[in-house]
């Protein structure tokens, strides 16, 4: 391994330390939340209520020197309150945009799913391209740009859920889940007179993150796992019970966050075991399951996971 990419994975664990010590017990998701972030992808954290979600977007960002903007979604959110809006200046007589909270680098929509299509549309553009057009301009996000999206999925009164086409722009989705009692007594001790977030300092700054960024793109993907990953994928296109399987886009996806995961372990190359992690968060939410499927019971994560005992390993 060079020193670029000793620098990189020092980087990442740098994030992975900091952020433990605001999320007790998310070893797992602060992997898969870092694995998006260096692979230049965004987030669908989906859970219940109080579980850390915010916590975790904004200990990355706190992390990182970040500017962080949140967004709660509503129903009466509208494009403009996100994007941003011309405005008239009196003295010059002209129009001038106010950017919205967009312009940022790390974003929390805050349960996305409670906005209506319209709105959850305006960030399309941006997590795809990391631009936004308004008024017939084209608005450029400095990067790095990293989307946090948050949803409840045991409340369903006055949602909007997201369709397939917003799903796919969201290289991983994932749970955070319950720690144990033992942890639970930890965060409770943690968090008796302060939250650990007031006392959390940046470890990074912005300039390393995209050093990170550009060096995750650099770990070799041998040609055997390149189509390993797209075995994986072509596999959800004919699994029984689906009726949308994922796209290419989900092959990219899986690699650039199998690259980032195999970064911050220590290797300059991917290998299956990155993959194999990576898969389920990176291709369950972009599978459709059909009627009759859904109402037996079959979920996305059991097709993967199928997917993945069923597909022959490189070797």
């Amino acid at each position: 391994m060079n020193q670029a990419h000793n620098q990189a994975r020092t980087t990442l664990q740098h994030l992975a330390d900091n952020l433990s010590r605001v999320m007790q017990g998310q070893e797992a998701a602060i992997r898969l939340l870092l694995a998006a972030f260096a692979g230049g992808g965004h987030v669908l954290l989906e859970d219940v209520p109080g579980t850390g979600k915010t916590t975790l977007a904004k200990a990355l960002a706190q992390s990182c020197r970040a500017e962080f903007q949140r967004v709660q979604f509503t129903p009466d959110l509208l494009p403009a309150d996100i994007l941003g809006v011309s405005v008239l200046d009196p003295a010059s007589r002209e129009f001038r945009f106010t950017p919205g909270p967009i312009f940022c680098h790390i974003l929390l929509a805050d349960e996305i799913n409670r906005a209506s299509p319209r709105t959850q549309s305006a960030l399309l553009e941006a997590m795809a391209e990391a631009q936004i057009s308004v008024e017939r301009q084209l608005h450029r996000l400095e990067p790095p740009f990293f989307v946090v999206a948050t949803q409840n999925p045991v409340e369903f009164h006055g949602t909007y859920p997201l369709p397939e086409a917003q799903l796919d722009r969201f290289a991983l989705r994932f749970g955070l889940g319950y720690v144990d009692a033992e942890q639970e007594t930890a965060i409770l001790s943690a968090q008796q007179r302060e939250h650990p977030l007031q006392r959390l300092q940046p470890c990074v700054d912005l300039a390393q993150i995209l050093q990170l960024q550009a060096q995750t793109r650099e770990v070799a993907v041998s040609d055997e796992l390149k189509r390993y990953i797209v075995e994986l994928v072509r596999a959800t296109r004919r699994a029984e019970g689906l009726r949308l399987g994922a796209s290419p886009r989900a092959a990219l996806t899986l690699m650039k966050c199998a690259q980032a995961l195999a970064l911050l372990d220590g290797f300059d190359f991917v290998t299956p075991d990155a993959i194999q992690e990576i898969a389920v968060p990176a291709l369950a939410h972009r599978i459709a399951l059909d009627p009759q499927a859904q109402f037996a019971g079959l979920r996305a994560e059991t097709v993967v996971e199928k997917i993945l005992r069923e597909t022959p390993v490189p070797a």
